[in-house]
């Protein structure tokens, strides 16, 4: 994948060839011998195996009969009176949009006796209306949605299906329009399929779901943004599909905007014919593109097809195709010239020049694919021969399981896919794709007979070398290609979704419950160096540092320590960090809690993760943030915060470092960072930060902002004091309109501290100046701010979105209810008085808005004060004893919480300080939680459970659990 920068941009950045795998630098075609495929370094990316259906070529301007024309207008023009962009997935329009499809899906096999026509591109009138001329609202509208058509409201019928809004800056809710009207999409690159369809069949998303997408990104919309604020537009689709679409639309993206690289140079060098063109501009994938273009790259030999070319014989390959009857061939033989010398060789170049116009047409190339989904295609692994006598036995063990390994492709799961890609990249494995004899049989049969059966009666010395070259365009040129397609697309999808099941156990651990309002004591376990303690107050202010010798024979003395510091900070909860001497110092502190040693304290103890703290502990931000101590105890405060505040402490480390993931190291990294950065910025933003105490690291992953301008937010509160509302972001340099939209809905203001701060101020004089201040700073032409913007908004502590403030104080208007009664109980009874009386969907018919938009603003009205979406998540397990391994026994139920997830389980922390695993077979949906939302059928980190033992396998320190439920 191209590398994704954390806001989304309208040009991805292309894979340079250091990324790009050796099966797509490799040749299409092996002179002597069948190309092994070996993944190196990878950029995940999706191939895919075309459908039945022929792709939209781009519109050619070469002749056509005047009665395909004609037909082809028609069903434009219909289109284009009847259909445009459909927001709402509507019957009648679905079955305009499959009209055209259907008329070109009975296209014959295209012969050779002519230049193929280059079939007209569809209309993409289904997908993005082709009104030009259509009158366009006297609104302006806003820069997150095109311009579309307006209708009248009195003539919207709120019966039917629920349909779309366009934002508008006058109007921000938008007015209800079924159709979204607009040019068609105007991509930098144009090929000869259409965008929006390729995306749609890729993602299996709607194609005006697609559409609008596809605008929303060009115009710089974050994910978080389009995914709470533009839920009508885009058929409330979750973040990770958001995502999906994304990274699917860059890589079309890629793909274009290599294919026209390669059309200029080979342009340039004068090697761009017609048909090759064509080819170009047909490729969806990098594989296609590979194939069709590695023949005329620069340093190449050529390939057999192209030295029988130079040498005069194409005439004859195509003259047995068409007109096999004036074919003489032992009219090309020359003696003194090479390759032309006897009979047998003409022969031989005759037959190169057919396979390989049979390997690179698109009907014989879908029929195999085809074919192939039909069959039994496996992929085999075993154990190579290199290996076995030189390979470390430590290293031939962890592939025990693939040393004899056979699979359907269909069935293998994603990270078998990675393992045995692994174990090929150390050369402990050799690979391959077993496609059966009958599939090559039935193909040679259809090209001879079918698709490449020539025009007149062929002599059978002449259909001998047509079946020939059949067979030699198959073992050469096709199989070759399947495996590495099949390869390709197998090693994507694992890619893929270990990236995605790591972004989903990031999440988890992002949104754990924070622990507020207690003192807590960190402890960064050591041998010889010692234990590293920080006690941080309920604040997360600094109270303590120290290094205490646990393990050295000192641990009686330093015990009177730990007690006079937990004693002195009235401090009852310690947390553990899970690495080096973790064991002992979990033992240690039991012990002393079982025998009441911190009596009067009640302490407890938790252990964490502390991937991460070590690197953490040295990089600038932390030498910034905690300038006097030692990175040995920065490490300490950073444990004790992750069970604090985890999101605020977690956003300070790179996502990778967590370790929350599987086979991490051997996909893609640009699309891991990417992922990984975008659900970080998901979950601060939709947790939301208080813009007023807030670090600048948390708040440079708020959607829409970057480093610099968190930097001049910063600046801007220390210069001119707290921020009182929402509008005063406009006045931050560098917070520009797109910016404003973008982070406005994600940023809270706490109204208490800022009544105090207001009433405080109006007392002092000249507060008044002080407080339009602001307004005038750094802008030479800017008026002072109004009275109005410095007054305390109620509506800027709710998620609600500043562009719907007026539909909130028009609904508040409704209830009868008051902007100062937010989060309260009669806040509540209001509301369900009237959504009982008139139904969520007639108020929003009423206040003139969409049910997204409405439900979201009851939603930010009666959420309590300092509500935090973290809450219906798990807190840590904080416990008094410890369990050992040894004390384990076969059907004992433990209870215990989940460290990481993996396509083929999970790992629960049960407390004997070895992971056991529940296998991904006993993972139910009977066993999980009804009550909590879930993105899928899986548990993520953080989440305790239930648990009975299976089996112990202590010499291995191997655990097996079976979930009884989730608590």
């Amino acid at each position: 994948m191209s590398s994704l920068p954390r806001r989304v941009k309208s040009e991805p950045k292309s894979p340079t060839s250091e990324e790009l795998p050796s099966f797509l630098n490799s040749t299409s075609e092996s002179e002597e011998e069948e190309e092994e495929w070996e993944p190196k370094s990878k950029i995940a990316r999706r191939p895919r195996l075309p459908k039945k259906a022929e792709a939209k070529p781009k519109k050619s301007a070469a002749p056509r009969s005047s009665v395909p024309r004609k037909m082809v207008k028609k069903v434009a023009i219909k289109e284009e009176m009847d259909v445009s962009l459909p927001i709402a997935p509507v019957e009648d329009n679905k079955k305009k949009l499959l009209k055209p499809k259907q008329e070109n899906a009975g296209t014959k096999p295209r012969s050779l006796n002519r230049m193929p026509e280059v079939p007209k591109k569809m209309e993409l009138n289904s997908f993005q209306g082709k009104n030009q001329n259509s009158s366009v609202s006297d609104e302006k509208p806003s820069t997150s949605v095109p311009v579309v058509k307006q209708e009248k409201c009195e003539d919207f019928a709120f019966d039917e299906q629920p349909s779309k809004k366009i934002k508008l800056n006058a109007c921000p809710e938008g007015k209800p329009v079924k159709n979204l009207g607009g040019n068609k999409i105007k991509e930098e690159f144009e090929m000869n399929w259409d965008i929006v369809q390729a995306l749609s069949e890729i993602t299996n998303v709607e194609p005006w779901v697609c559409a609008n997408l596809i605008r929303l990104f060009q115009e710089e919309n974050t994910i978080p943004f389009i995914a709470r604020y533009r839920k009508e537009l885009i058929n409330n689709l979750e973040a990770d599909a958001l995502r999906e679409v994304q990274h699917a639309l860059e890589e079309l993206r890629t793909v274009a905007k290599k294919t026209h690289t390669m059309i200029q140079k080979l342009k340039k060098e004068g090697k761009l014919s017609s048909c090759l063109l064509k080819g170009l501009l047909n490729c969806r994938t990098l594989e296609e593109l590979d194939h069709v273009s590695s023949p005329y790259k620069t340093g190449s030999k050529g390939t057999k097809a192209q030295r029988a070319k130079q040498l005069g014989l194409e005439p004859a390959a195509l003259s047995l195709l068409q007109n096999p009857v004036e074919l003489n061939l032992f009219s090309y033989i020359r003696p003194n010239t090479k390759g032309l010398e006897n009979i047998q060789e003409v022969e031989a170049g005759v037959q190169h020049i057919l396979a390989d116009i049979f390997a690179k047409d698109k009907d014989t190339l879908d029929f195999i694919r085809k074919l192939c989904q039909q069959r039994y295609i496996s992929i085999q692994s075993t154990l190579a021969k290199v290996s076995s006598k030189n390979g470390n036995e430590k290293d031939i063990d962890k592939f025990q399981l693939y040393h004899e390994f056979s699979c359907n492709i269909k069935n293998i799961q994603h990270h078998q896919i990675l393992a045995i890609n692994r174990g090929e990249n150390l050369k402990i494995l050799t690979v391959k794709v077993n496609i059966p004899d009958g599939v090559k049989n039935e193909f040679c049969w259809w090209c001879v007979n079918e698709r490449w059966r020539p025009k007149q009666f062929l002599k059978p010395e002449f259909m001998r070398l047509l079946r020939s070259s059949v067979e030699d365009a198959y073992k050469r040129l096709i199989y070759p290609l399947l495996c590495r397609e099949f390869r390709s697309k197998l090693t994507s999808d694992a890619e893929k979704e270990s990236v995605m099941m790591f972004g989903r156990n990031l999440r988890q651990l992002l949104l754990t419950s924070p622990v507020r309002g207690r003192a807590l004591m960190g402890v960064d376990p050591g041998y010889k160096h010692g234990c590293k303690l920080a006690i941080i107050s309920p604040t997360s202010q600094i109270l303590h540092t120290d290094v205490v010798y646990l393990h050295s024979g000192q641990g009686f003395r330093e015990a009177e320590k730990i007690k006079r510091l937990l004693l002195q900070y009235n401090c009852s909860t310690v947390v553990i960090g899970n690495g080096t001497a973790c064991r002992e110092t979990e033992a240690y502190f039991a012990d002393l809690i079982m025998k009441k040693y911190f009596a009067p304290l009640d302490v407890v103890y938790c252990i964490v993760s502390e991937a991460g703290a070590s690197i953490y502990s040295v990089s600038p931000e932390a030498s910034k943030e905690m300038p006097d101590l030692d990175p040995n105890l920065r490490s300490a405060v950073s444990i004790a915060r992750r069970v604090q505040d985890p999101l605020a402490e977690l956003v300070k480390i790179e996502p990778k470092h967590i370790g929350v993931g599987m086979y991490q190291h051997d996909v893609s990294q640009t699309l891991l960072k990417a992922t990984l950065d975008s659900v970080v910025e998901e979950c601060v933003s939709f947790v939301g930060v208080d813009i007023n105490i807030c670090s600048e690291i948390l708040l440079r992953h708020i959607a829409g902002l970057n480093t610099n301008r968190a930097k001049n937010i910063i600046e801007w509160r220390e210069k001119n004091g707290p921020f009182i509302n929402r509008e005063q972001l406009k006045e931050v340099k560098g917070l520009g309109p797109k910016t404003f939209q973008q982070c406005a809905g994600f940023i809270r203001f706490n109204q208490e501290y800022i009544k105090t701060f207001c009433s405080n101020k109006k007392n002092e004089p000249g507060s008044r100046a002080l407080l339009t201040k602001a307004g005038a700073l750094g802008k030479k032409k800017s008026k002072l701010t109004s009275c109005a913007s410095q007054h305390p908004n109620p509506l800027d502590q709710t998620c609600i979105h500043p562009e719907s403030y007026h539909i909130a104080m028009r609904f508040l208007s409704l209830i009868g209810g008051n902007a100062n009664d937010i989060g309260k109980a009669d806040m509540q009874q209001k509301v369900n008085v009237v959504i009982q009386k008139e139904g969520l969907e007639g108020t929003a018919k009423r206040l003139n808005t969409t049910v997204h938009t409405l439900q979201l603003i009851i939603d930010g009205l009666t959420q309590p004060e300092g509500y935090d979406i973290r809450t219906d998540f798990d807190k840590p397990d904080f416990k008094r004893s410890i369990v050992c391994l040894e004390d384990l026994s076969v059907g004992t139920v433990l209870t215990g919480k989940v460290e990481n997830a993996t396509p083929f389980g999970v790992f629960v922390d049960i407390g004997v300080g070895k992971a056991g695993l529940i296998p991904v077979r006993s993972i139910t949906e009977a066993k999980l939680s009804k009550v909590k939302k879930r993105r899928s059928l899986g548990l993520g980190p953080g989440e305790r459970v239930e648990v009975k033992v299976l089996n112990v396998d202590i010499p291995r320190l191997r655990i097996t659990l079976d979930l009884i439920r989730v608590l």
